[in-house]
């Protein structure tokens, strides 16, 4: 009864490592994944809302267009587990933040807010997002794209959120 065990044990052992390794099946080589350059890195309406905030605020502040969380945030939060809190933030980004010239800091993270935004789905992540940020002492500002931006308009929202 012994021997039995000991077989099943070794099969087993053997069967973790052939999996591990992928022996047997050509596929020992880690994958090689093809990859294609976007055409634009923003769509039409993020690249003419861009425009309008470099008209607004550029000589103020430096402009990042679709900054990932993990990025603008720290989650390495004492008393919490911290590979928990980078996977909830880690697929999450806001379309564009804007730091201080001097030292880089973030002042203000900006949603530009189109049709799929309207969808339950995307409302309960902007929540989510929209909480995050605040406690992170991130202040969010959320543009409807109404298809034109006016620069004069756009600054004074920004100077409001950015000062506050």
């Amino acid at each position: 009864m012994n021997n039995l065990y000991i077989l099943i044990g070794i099969i087993i052992f053997l069967g973790i490592i052939v999996r591990v390794f992928n022996f047997g099946n050509g596929r020992g080589k880690k994958a090689k994944y093809l990859y294609h350059r976007h055409n634009f890195f923003m769509t039409k309406a993020e690249h003419e809302f861009f425009d309008a905030l470099v008209l607004s605020v550029g000589s103020d502040y430096f402009i990042f267009a679709q900054v990932h969380l993990p990025t603008l945030l720290d989650h390495k939060t004492r008393g919490q587990n911290w590979r928990a809190a980078l996977a909830h933030i880690n697929r999450k980004s806001v379309d564009f933040v804007l730091c201080d010239k001097k030292d880089l800091s973030p002042k203000l993270a900006i949603e530009l807010d189109d049709q799929s935004h309207e969808r339950a789905d995307r409302q309960e992540r902007d929540k989510e997002v929209e909480r995050i940020l605040s406690e992170a002492g991130v202040p969010l500002l959320r543009i409807e794209n109404q298809g034109s931006f006016n620069p004069d308009e756009l600054a004074t929202k920004i100077r409001e959120m950015a000062l506050a």
